[in-house]
């Protein structure tokens, strides 16, 4: 720790000056919060953060959450200050412009020391949620020596008005996250204007009233500051709240407390008159080498801690089980006993709902990966998310592996990604597929970050049946389809199901979600194959003998209404091939060849429980489809199937159509 009497201040202004001209030259950007937020930030860094910029995935360094993305310049102020490799100067001088690493978010991977991409609000405090409950995890499992560390979080007003607030401290609340730390930057201005124009919450009873250790001070005052936080960490059985009165765009005489100053630069005559009332007489940009170095003795405090770490963990008797459980499960690994699993599997022949034949992948599969955690969104028994071995997380048993989130379809989401980032377990969650629209901007910043979490969305048609249509998801897998880097399976039968699950739990940079039926399927894949088909995201299920005259695409369920219609078609002597199309995001990364091999050349009719939608990869426009056209209904799945013309013989005849050719008598 530094001396405070001479540099604490002084570093808290570098953070606004910096701000403040960052903004100014991009002409765009948000100075109030960092400006407003500077002492607490220079404190929480200053006295309690142990980060060390030269290895900045340390696995035990504390996390920082900017959960107010907007003012993102704070956190490239500090890692600037702090010494990060890839944070000089000249990226705080091109905030926002394009190639910088200075995006006016924070975008985990675009620049070190980013533990998460915020912007979204409330999603950086959500997700601080699932790094706090991995850290107690592993706490658990490894004991202090390995896993010693705290989650900081900045959060706004706007970060506590969001619904998905709610569900995150209520979650941590109980679950005793304790070593979650939450500073909420109360100001009392929005874009609008004051927080009294939208909100009447006392947000300090609301924490409290979910099981929060809560606290209430001046954000400008240092001491306090400290003092408050030391509390917070005392507290170890409880997260913390400390609501910090702050000014926004503090340091700014004329504009500071009005939202004037949240989203717009200061302008240069402001600019200069802040420097003044600072008693800051550097140029733009420049930072006086005491209070740099003040910043720097951070970093080198954090090394320190580092390299003394690593030593403890070359010496514990746990670090091979530590080392692996950092990393992603191989399919090499993998293998061996899936193949085995898949054979008994083709063998045996289940004819079971996909969601049941997840839980059987789960249970081979959980036993092979490096600490897998799983959850559900309060429906454990019908997303089958619970495999034989697993026991549930609670705040008396943190050796437990198995989340009952509740029903917090989006904190759940967000929470997985917090765990992802944090590293050391593989975290999947369950809901019904309807339900991902709760979820959605979670599962998009899964994809925009590049996390591995695997999301299991069962009830995935008007198959589900008597619910009716606020369950029956027609559009949602075409919109999934839509976002990128997210790998969407459908899987048509439990083998297919298994091979997802492979893909799912070797992923590296990309969320996956795994679409299942509630209803009973037969068993396609009879013949055993050791060679994953669904990594290829569609393969020909079953070829026409002396070549196609169509070609019939399926996914999911309908696969083996595809191939009911093949057999019918046979009968009348055409020759159907058949293509189960498990994952059409894989099948878009094949090369040419194969995508033609598998389209082939004769007429084409896709048939899936949904819109057709983003069939166009395997459909010309003048193709047949054999789907939904609007919402479902209630009634049992096979009056549904019947009545919305989504059957064996609505395939065969559509396939007639397309070669010109009389109905199937």
């Amino acid at each position: 720790m530094n001396d405070l009497s001479i540099t604490e201040q002084q570093m808290a202004t570098a953070i606004r000056v910096l701000t403040m001209d960052a903004v100014e030259k991009a002409n765009s950007g948000h100075p109030g919060a960092p400006m407003g937020l500077a002492d607490v930030a220079s404190v929480l860094y200053n006295r309690f953060v142990h980060i060390d910029p030269s290895a900045d995935r340390w696995a035990d360094r504390d996390r920082f959450v900017m959960s107010a993305g907007h003012g993102s310049m704070l956190v490239y102020a500090i890692n600037h200050l702090l010494g990060f490799d890839d944070m000089d100067v000249s990226q705080l001088q091109n905030f926002r412009q394009l190639g910088s690493r200075t995006a006016g978010h924070p975008e985990y991977g675009h620049a070190k020391g980013i533990e998460t991409t915020t912007g979204p609000l409330g999603q950086g405090i959500a997700t601080s949620v699932g790094m706090a409950l991995a850290e107690r995890l592993q706490q658990a499992r490894f004991g202090d020596e390995l896993v010693d560390h705290y989650t900081y979080v900045l959060a706004g007003d706007g970060c506590l008005m969001e619904g998905i607030s709610h569900e995150a401290i209520d979650l941590a609340g109980h679950l005793g996250l304790g070593r979650l730390i939450v500073c909420w930057d109360d100001n009392g201005i929005t874009i609008d204007g004051g927080t009294e124009l939208s909100t009447s919450t006392d947000q300090c009873a609301r924490f409290e009233a979910a099981g929060w250790h809560v606290q209430r001070i001046d954000g400008h005052d240092h001491e306090a500051i400290a003092e408050a936080i030391t509390a917070a960490r005392q507290h170890g059985d409880k997260p913390s709240m400390i609501a910090c009165k702050t000014v926004i765009g503090k340091g700014a005489p004329n504009k500071a407390g009005s939202h004037k100053v949240h989203g717009a630069p200061l302008g240069a005559d402001e600019i200069a008159a802040t420097r003044a009332a600072l008693n800051w007489p550097h140029e733009a940009f420049e930072i006086p080498d005491d209070v740099r170095r003040s910043w720097l003795a951070i970093a080198e405090r954090g090394k320190q801690k580092r390299m003394a770490w690593e030593a403890s963990v070359q010496a514990h008797p746990q670090r091979d089980e530590f080392v692996r459980g950092q990393e992603t499960a191989r399919m090499v690994d993998l293998l061996p006993t899936m193949n085995d699993y898949k054979k008994k599997l083709s063998n045996e022949a289940p004819k079971i709902a996909t969601r049941k034949a997840s839980e059987m992948a789960l249970d081979v599969l959980n036993d092979l990966i490096p600490n897998p955690l799983g959850g559900s969104a309060d429906l454990t028994g019908s997303n089958n998310t619970k495999s034989h071995n697993m026991t549930s997380v609670t705040r008396d048993n943190y050796a437990g592996d198995y989340v009952h989130y509740g029903i917090r379809e989006h904190g759940m989401a967000a929470a997985m990604n917090g765990v992802a980032l944090h590293g050391g377990f593989f975290a999947y969650g369950g809901t019904f597929l309807a339900f991902a629209d709760y979820n959605r901007p979670a599962i998009r910043l899964s994809a925009l970050m590049g996390v591995p979490v695997a999301y299991v969305m069962t009830h995935d048609s008007i198959g589900l049946g008597e619910d009716g249509p606020t369950h029956q998801p027609v559009e949602t897998v075409a919109s999934l389809r839509a976002m990128p880097n997210l790998l969407v399976f459908r899987p048509a039968d439990a083998v297919e199901t298994a091979e997802a699950w492979m893909m799912s739990a070797t992923s590296t940079c990309t969320p996956t979600l795994l679409c299942l039926t509630r209803q009973n399927v037969p068993l396609l894949r009879t013949t055993h194959v050791e060679e994953n088909l669904v990594a290829k995201g569609a393969y020909v299920l079953r070829e026409a003998d002396g070549g196609r005259d169509v070609t019939l695409f399926a996914s999911g369920s309908e696969v083996s209404l595809a191939m009911e219609a093949s057999s019918m078609l046979a009968k009348a002597g055409v020759k159907a091939a058949v293509v189960s199309a498990p994952c059409f995001e894989l099948f878009a990364q094949q090369d040419d060849a194969y995508q033609a091999m598998v389209r082939g050349t004769a007429p084409r009719v896709g048939v899936e429980a949904a819109i057709r939608q983003g069939w166009d990869l395997f459909l010309d426009r003048s193709d047949g489809f054999v789907g939904m056209k609007g919402f479902g209904a209630s009634a049992p799945a096979a009056d549904l199937y019947r009545h919305f013309g989504i059957t064996a013989e609505a395939v065969a005849n559509e396939a007639m159509a397309q070669l010109g050719r009389e109905e199937l008598a």
